[in-house]
């Protein structure tokens, strides 16, 4: 796979992947190992919609995550695993010793009745056991459906019945910062009412004493380690399920996202290597829980099938203390540091002084991902962590596009804080007004839209494709609808301005929470904001800013004044907030979605039914937010 050295190099691949997509894709492609050629690279419609990609071929993508990289990299370490608590050891596997692992893991799947088609949950920590369990699926042709270890009992018992699983594997528990989640107490409710379930397979991690259901429950260390080292993996076609991945669900039943075997092997490979500038032996140190999909995308498949070096991280980057993720950079001599906005600007509250005897000359490229980084921030994260010496790839993309579509290539692509910058090659974007038009020229504005496939893309939504269709294709005719809005500026540069159903009509203006929401954040005294709109007798709607402010604000009125003096200076008086209501926390799930659902209902002043609220990471700063309700 050629990488994409310089700018030029970049705009000759990606006209190339415009003008015939089915030929740069087929060459791409040609690098993976393939039991058969496929018989068309491609064949689509969006209206019913129908998406296969290399159609007819057979391939797996487990084989080419590690099997295909024993020759030359057997050897090289795979996985890096750091634990919580930095007390107790790292591990590491080789790709030789991860082979073994899966192999067993992948026997020891077969010995409970698991066979191709069929779909295991995966309830896990992050434990290199996870991954070997995510790999072993996709060797032996099952469908691995992976549950954040974050959810409660009504999500994990949904996502299981939802895709009838037959197996459950998950942990007794696990350490996560100064808690103890008791994984197995969550899962033995679920387990009440999920009928498909047949056995359970449990991980010891911390020795916590468990309820074990004699006939159900199995061990893993009285099951795995004693198969055989070896596994011939099943030959999928192109188009087989991959994998299942459930969207949170704010919004009614969660959404089974199915990714497919070959197109999404094929797109993580080509999108991590260009847009980190991946060299050969680095160590990339993706932040994410492998129950999200940067998790799957990007701690897993995407390193291993460049025969990369990957960490996984089960801690916080606030435990022992907030200078965690620098020790973790230090101790590994991490190359390639990818994580989120928000854990950005929670270590961006406590200073510099986490950087000090820290060694981060290992760093070369930096990431962001989840959500637009906002300008602040994005420079705190230049000059601290990168020292100025790093490009950050501040990447686009969704669980339903299985990787990332609009991001700068490291090293590559000049750099715009807060902008997203230029589509990859093969991923063709466009700007639609609310009537599906297109808009055309620079700079411009719009709801973004896709009009032309990617191999990577999700193909359905388990057992529902006509919601698929009704949620991605319905909204304007051939195209697929992100639900995202975004500008364009004057050299094509892509910047993300947030869900449209978060763009608020203020008298006329229609105004991107985004960029309230950065304004807010650039005072030096706030630590996050969060911004909805509202009924508003004269402007229509208003808007209402829930604020997070640090320890050293005593004087929250003249705060309150500053703000709405900078947003009146950096957008326009229009765009300033009706209401602004500091509060110690907002209200996010375990992923660290912000759940505007409920901040809208208490700007609204209609509490009466807040909804399932379950689901965030602490329920109880909603009770405190209405409290002092402005």
């Amino acid at each position: 796979m050629e990488q994409i050295k310089d700018f030029n190099t970049y705009k000759t691949a990606y006209q190339k992947s415009i003008e015939n997509p089915e030929a740069f894709w087929a060459e791409i492609s040609e690098e993976f190992l393939w039991y058969k050629k496929w018989d068309k690279v491609l064949n689509w419609n969006f209206e019913t919609p129908e998406i296969n990609w290399f159609d007819g071929g057979t391939t797996n993508i487990c084989t080419n995550a590690i099997d295909r990289n024993l020759e030359k990299f057997g050897d090289r370490t795979a996985i890096i695993w750091e634990p919580n608590s930095p007390d107790e050891a790292a591990k590491k596997f080789t790709y030789r010793e991860l082979h073994q692992a899966v192999c067993q893991c992948a026997n020891a799947l077969l010995s409970l009745g698991i066979a191709k088609g069929d779909r295991v949950c995966i309830y896990m920590p992050m434990v290199p056991e996870g991954a070997i369990a995510m790999l072993a699926c996709a060797r032996i042709g099952a469908i691995h459906s992976t549950v954040f270890a974050g959810f409660a009992v009504e999500s994990l018992r949904d996502r299981i019945n939802d895709s009838e699983c037959k197996l459950l594997i998950t942990a007794d528990a696990f350490h996560r910062g100064e808690k103890t989640v008791e994984l197995k107490t969550i899962a033995d409710e679920a387990l009440k009412q999920t009928p498909s379930i047949q056995h359970c397979l449990v991980f010891n991690r911390t020795n916590t004493p468990i309820n074990f259901v004699q006939g159900r429950d199995i061990w893993w260390h009285d099951l795995v380690p004693q198969q055989a080292t070896t596994h011939e993996p099943e030959q999928m076609e192109a188009e087989a399920p991959l994998f299942i991945l459930y969207t949170s669900g704010s919004t009614g039943k969660p959404k089974g996202v199915v990714h497919t075997t070959a197109g999404y092997m094929v797109f993580m490979a080509y999108t991590f290597k260009q847009v980190f500038n991946y060299r050969d032996g680095e160590v990339f140190f993706c932040t994410a829980d492998i129950g999200w999909i940067t998790g799957h995308s990007y701690t897993i498949y995407g390193p291993l099938l460049n025969g990369g070096t990957t960490l996984m991280f089960e801690g916080v980057p606030t435990y022992p203390d907030h200078g965690r993720f620098w020790d973790i950079v230090d101790k590994h001599k991490v190359n390639i540091l990818y994580t989120a906005p928000t854990a950005i600007r929670t270590l961006e509250m406590f200073g510099t002084d986490i950087f000090k005897a820290k060694n981060l000359s290992s760093l070369r490229v930096l990431g962001s991902v989840g959500e637009p980084i906002n300008e602040e921030a994005w420079h705190w994260y230049f000059e601290n962590a990168g020292k100025k010496n790093c490009p950050i790839v501040d990447t686009w993309w969704q669980t339903e596009t299985g990787g990332i579509l609009i991001s700068p290539i490291a090293t590559v692509t000049p750099l715009k804080p807060a902008f997203a910058t230029l589509p990859l090659p093969g991923v063709q974007p466009i700007l639609v007004d609310e009537n599906g038009k297109e808009v055309v020229g620079n700079p411009a504005e719009g709801r973004l839209c896709m009009k032309f496939p990617w191999p990577g893309m999700a193909r359905t939504l388990y057992g529902n494709h006509e919601r698929y269709k009704q949620t991605y294709f319905s909204t304007y005719p051939n195209l697929y609808f992100s639900g995202d809005g975004a500008k364009r500026d004057e050299n094509g540069y892509y910047r993300i301005t947030g869900r449209v159903d978060d763009v608020i009509n203020v008298s006329g203006h229609r105004i991107g929470t985004g960029e309230v929401e950065e304004a807010i954040n650039s005072n030096d005294l706030v630590v996050e904001s969060a911004v909805v709109g509202f009924p508003h007798d004269i402007k229509g709607q208003g808007l209402y800013a829930f604020v997070i402010c640090n320890s050293d604000v005593t004087d929250t009125e003249t705060l309150v004044k500053e703000i709405k003096h900078t947003v009146n200076e950096r957008i326009g008086a229009f765009a300033r907030p009706d209401k602004i209501q500091i509060v110690p926390g907002l209200p996010k799930t375990r992923s660290g979605k912000i759940m505007r659902r409920i901040l809208r209902k208490i700007a609204e002043g209609d509490t009466s039914n807040l909804g399932d609220i379950s689901t965030l990471i602490d329920p109880s700063v909603v009770e405190t937010i209405l409290k002092s309700a402005v």
